[in-house]
């Protein structure tokens, strides 16, 4: 938590008209901006700043091992990303994108070592979330944690996130009401068929029959 001597972040709400251009302007200098998101909120930094990334690593206190997963506004900017676009990425993409899954697939290593992890991968998802898709379009995908200390709940309010990080820690607090959905079920699309690496909002059971 913040003491009274650290400065809070600054909150916007995401209605306003002017909040997309002063978060992607927030995000291409460099900065950390927390947003909503169609499961929790989300401490977001550009893939195009590593220094950022790493600022988002040190503003939760995340381990380097645990990756951070990147979200786009379109599927060709989760093309771009990847190193290899496996067909069963496209195939669930297709099915479950917008929404809440991620897709596991190679990365290139230059990238995969910014993002932490084991560096030869990448989680991409298209998040089912007006603000967060016009943000990757304006700005380009954007690496997301949730919004939280590591081993603490996710904040499900920009007040929650506004006392949990320092102004020095995020730029800006977009205000998008409570976010409280299930996380994302991740699929390992780098192995055939495709590994469950975790069960969330969208029960393994569709996955599998949208795949057979």
């Amino acid at each position: 938590m913040t003491g009274p001597e650290h400065a809070l972040p600054a909150v916007v709400g995401a209605g306003d008209p002017a909040t997309l251009e002063l978060a992607a302007a927030a995000l291409e200098a460099g900065s950390v901006v927390a947003i909503p998101t169609d499961t929790v909120y989300g401490l977001g930094a550009s893939i195009g700043h590593p220094g950022a990334m790493e600022a988002v690593f040190r503003a939760k206190g995340r381990p380097e091992g645990l990756a951070l997963p990147v979200v786009v506004g379109r599927w060709r900017q989760a093309r771009d990303v990847a190193a290899q676009w496996p067909k069963t990425a496209s195939q669930l993409a297709a099915r479950f994108w917008p929404g809440a899954l991620t897709v596991v697939v190679p990365v290139d290593p230059e990238l995969g070592r910014l993002l932490g992890g084991g560096g030869t991968t990448v989680g991409l998802r298209e998040p089912d979330h007006r603000f967060v898709r016009a943000l990757c379009r304006l700005a380009g995908p954007i690496a997301l944690t949730s919004a939280n200390r590591h081993g603490e709940p996710p904040c499900a309010t920009a007040e929650e996130v506004r006392r949990a990080f320092r102004g020095e820690d995020i730029a800006l607090v977009v205000d998008g009401g409570r976010c409280e959905g299930a996380p994302s079920t991740v699929a390992d699309c780098t192995v055939t068929p495709p590994a469950c690496l975790r069960d969330g909002a969208i029960d393994w059971s569709w996955i599998e029959a949208s795949l057979r």
